[in-house]
């Protein structure tokens, strides 16, 4: 095992992805440590998203909020509306309070202790993992996708996820060295983006090719079996497109829990299952135009179309949100979903 973790190191060492978080293996020889901040923030942004996805955001983050600190201070809108279009939006929440539990519990300082991470908002067993090894060098296993299809295809392993992650994860268990564990963890976490990846694995020029029991069977492309998902539900209901004859636009901060939560978008009505009637829910009454595209948006559990309501209002009140002036206006702020409903009216 030891010769194995080794000589993925050593391939690391050469073939090192090159990330705005990552400190290169020729600079950690040179002294340079890896800022906990930066690998935090760069793994709850990784959490079900790529890293070409993710790499822009989390520039713009760390140019904007440098410190965990200056994180902490940051007002929720802003926070929020710097994540729009990053999606799985209770992880910008919990990013903030995690930062503010980081400033207002240790100080300031990332705690370089596992169980200590685990306590903080929004960090589970894989980021208390990921921060643990690769900002503090301590032994522990880091298990995400990439690695559970190395792990897979390394030891044959035929049983189908989700059942299979013990199997897995005792197989990175046994293969995660004691020197160097941070690099270790994200070389194989390169290797399976790189080379050992999802479709036409490149086994050619693997250096764990040699050992690997899925290649010498012949078996690695189907490598790591799936149970079969079930198919998603469709919801559906209605947003609210409202401007002011002045350009301002009616939004609305949607509650802190639940999907989207507190983030800006359109007036709208519940989401409901596709058998039911389509709900209706006006913020303020109005001459309303019905558009003839509707927005369709698929998140992790069910897909969602929508129909797009407009309608141009004087200077009224509204009892759902308030009105943002046009040049305060940032469609950029608004997540994905909403988005696409205002890109529908600008065709």
């Amino acid at each position: 095992m030891r010769d194995l973790s080794d000589s993925l190191l050593e391939w690391y060492d050469v073939h090192a992805r090159a990330m705005p978080w990552r400190v290169p293996p020729t600079d950690k020889k040179a002294g340079l440590r890896p800022d906990p901040y930066a690998v935090w923030m760069s793994e709850i942004m990784l959490q079900q998203t790529t890293v070409a996805a993710v790499t822009a955001y989390f520039q713009r983050f760390i140019a904007r909020w440098p410190t965990v600190a200056d994180l902490a201070a940051a007002p929720d809108a802003d926070v929020m509306g710097e994540w729009a279009g990053l999606g799985y939006y209770a992880r910008a929440r919990n990013l903030l309070k995690c930062a503010r539990a980081v400033v207002a519990d240790h100080g300031g300082e990332f705690p370089a202790d596992h169980a200590a991470l685990l306590k903080l908002p929004g960090i589970g067993p894989y980021t208390a993992a990921a921060v643990s090894s690769i900002a503090f060098d301590l032994r522990h296993v880091v298990v995400d996708g990439n690695v559970e299809r190395v792990m897979a295809r390394m030891f044959d392993e035929h049983t189908p996820l989700p059942a299979a992650k013990p199997i897995l994860t005792a197989h990175a268990e046994r293969l995660t060295p004691n020197q160097r564990p941070g690099d270790y963890a994200q070389a194989v976490m390169d290797l399976g983006a790189t080379i050992c990846s999802p479709k036409s694995p490149a086994c050619g020029i693997c250096p764990w090719r040699d050992p690997c029991q899925a290649r010498a069977e012949g078996t690695a492309a189907s490598l790591p079996k799936k149970t079969p998902k079930k198919a998603k539900p469709i919801r559906h209901g209605t947003v609210y497109l409202t401007q002011r004859d002045d350009g301002a636009w009616l939004l609305e901060t949607r509650p802190d829990s639940g999907l989207l939560g507190g983030m800006l978008g359109w007036p709208g009505s519940e989401w409901v299952d596709a058998s039911l009637p389509r709900p209706v829910a006006p913020p303020l009454k109005a001459e309303w135009t019905k558009l003839d595209a509707e927005v369709r948006h698929t998140f992790t559990h069910f897909h969602l179309i929508l129909d797009v309501m407009v309608a141009t209002v004087t200077d009224v009140d509204s009892g759902a949100g308030s009105f943002v002036d046009l040049k305060d206006f940032r469609p950029s702020n608004l997540p994905t979903v909403m988005r696409k409903a205002f890109d529908l009216i600008q065709n």
